[in-house]
């Protein structure tokens, strides 16, 4: 089985950290690839003991103009 996520990652000082938006599980890395790998066993780890719900397969993103 496999779960897609909705993943932001920040640059944080010298950390990339990215998490998940549905689970709010995160991991971090030096580099984008190492936050993304690190995220990924997190996420295994995490849904060992949790069964993935619906909210947290079907999250939409969008952007939006706000005027100031």
């Amino acid at each position: 089985m496999s779960v897609k996520c909705t993943v932001v990652i920040q640059k944080e000082d010298s950390w990339y950290v990215a998490t998940d938006v549905a689970t709010g599980v995160a991991s971090q890395g030096k580099t984008l690839d190492e936050s993304i790998d690190n995220l990924k066993e997190a996420l295994s780890l995490y849904f060992e003991d949790n069964t993935p719900t619906l909210s947290e397969t079907s999250i939409f993103v969008t952007t939006m103009e706000v005027a100031i």
